[in-house]
């Protein structure tokens, strides 16, 4: 009996957009979610900041992006730019 196990890790992803680029190989991304809060029945709207590693600096201010949590690349930085929709 073979035994073959094909599993692959899922990985978090996150839509944002860019609000810094003046790093090298990094950028800011601010990602917004709209989060109930249970104790009172009300929707609020909560922001993040995430350093992102951007190789080539391709992604500028402005752009909305998709990111993909990684390995740590750095202190900060556990996500890498996977797209670019330019806005």
């Amino acid at each position: 009996m073979e035994k073959t196990i094909t599993t692959t890790p899922k990985h978090k992803t996150l839509d944002g957009v860019v609000s810094s680029d003046k790093m090298k190989d990094t950028v800011v991304v601010i990602v917004e979610r709209y989060v109930k809060i249970p104790k009172y029945q009300k929707f609020v709207s909560s922001r993040k900041k995430y350093k992102v590693h951007d190789p080539g600096n391709t992604a500028k201010i402005g752009d909305k992006v998709v990111i993909e949590e990684t390995r740590p690349i750095s202190k900060h930085k556990h996500f890498k730019i996977i797209e670019i929709k330019k806005s």
